[in-house]
């Protein structure tokens, strides 16, 4: 178990996450196999979720701030005709109807309703902060949460399969979004607009910004392998963000902390040595292309 020659600067695992495991439950999983506690994830997938789940080891945990923001995709079951206290299938049912009826035609004017840029109130049994304590938090204490809405954009929301039984109709649905969309809601928002309540049964992330399910691997496959890590820092990086390629003079400034000239890359993007060594995340401001991230250099 000693020694981390075998992570070394760390990089990104892509975790097929399985069903009951929390997010930090994985991230507690991956930081034994890499023998280190210097690991993260890049977004939280609720425990009865499965699918791609981002992780960082040593400084490839500064990249997550890049991960966090990207865009998702899913694919999810909405069940209509049930609501229940948390959105989703581990909640109690506080509500029941019958949607065997349900036209066909009613659900793509919902699901396309909910398509686009809209304002969506976030889940109450959700990780937001309500006066410095989680809302899920104070649901489960009795309380009665209410969440400002938050504008996100659902890029695409598509019906894969209906199926419809005795008093209720389940549908299978893809889902592209942005950062912040809460899949629980758009279930429970379609079941409140088509008059039956609805909420998730089966929710999987098949993509987070460029990292897919093709890539992902299971808890058990990585315990095979000698180093967990499948994407080194640097292939992360590149995955991850633009690209800048300095000169060894240009190097050397970033490897001390200093600011390059600007060559006119809008957003932060990441600068590589002449080897392909990622060196830092940057960004352009003032005049000057300055370090938000330095991934080379120091102990930590």
């Amino acid at each position: 178990m000693a020694g981390l020659p075998a992570v070394g600067r760390g990089g990104i695992v892509v975790v097929d996450k399985p069903p009951g495991m929390t997010s930090h439950d994985v991230v507690a999983r991956v930081r034994r196999l890499a023998r280190t506690r210097r690991v993260g994830h890049g977004g939280t997938l609720d425990p009865m979720a499965t699918g791609v789940l981002v992780i960082g080891v040593e400084r490839a945990t500064r990249l997550l701030t890049y991960v966090i923001g990207t865009g998702k995709r899913y694919t999810a079951t909405i069940r209509l005709g049930q609501s229940t206290v948390t959105d989703d299938a581990e909640g109690d049912v506080t509500a029941s109807a019958d949607a065997s009826g349900v036209a066909d035609d009613a659900i793509a004017a919902g699901l396309a309703a909910l398509t686009g840029e809209i304002d969506q109130v976030p889940s109450a049994v959700s990780a937001i902060k309500i006066n410095g304590q989680r809302a899920y938090k104070r649901v489960r204490a009795g309380e009665a949460v209410e969440l400002a809405p938050r504008r996100v954009t659902v890029s695409s929301l598509d019906l894969l399969a209906t199926r419809r039984h005795e008093r209720v109709t389940d549908l299978d649905v893809d889902v592209a979004c942005s950062s912040g969309t809460y899949i629980r809601a758009l279930a429970r928002d379609l079941g409140a607009a088509l008059g039956v309540g609805g909420h998730l049964t089966a929710l999987r992330r098949t993509r987070v910004g460029g990292f897919t399910l093709a890539e992902a691997q299971t808890l058990e496959e990585l315990a095979d392998r000698e180093n967990p890590v499948n994407l080194e820092i640097s292939v992360a990086a590149a995955r991850l963000l633009p690209r800048r390629d300095a000169t060894e003079g240009e190097s050397r400034t970033l490897r001390h902390g200093g600011p390059l000239s600007t060559v006119g890359i809008a957003g932060p993007y990441a600068v590589f040595d002449p080897a392909g060594e990622v060196l830092a995340v940057v960004s352009e401001r003032d005049g000057r292309a300055r370090p938000e991230v330095v991934l080379v250099g120091g102990d930590d």
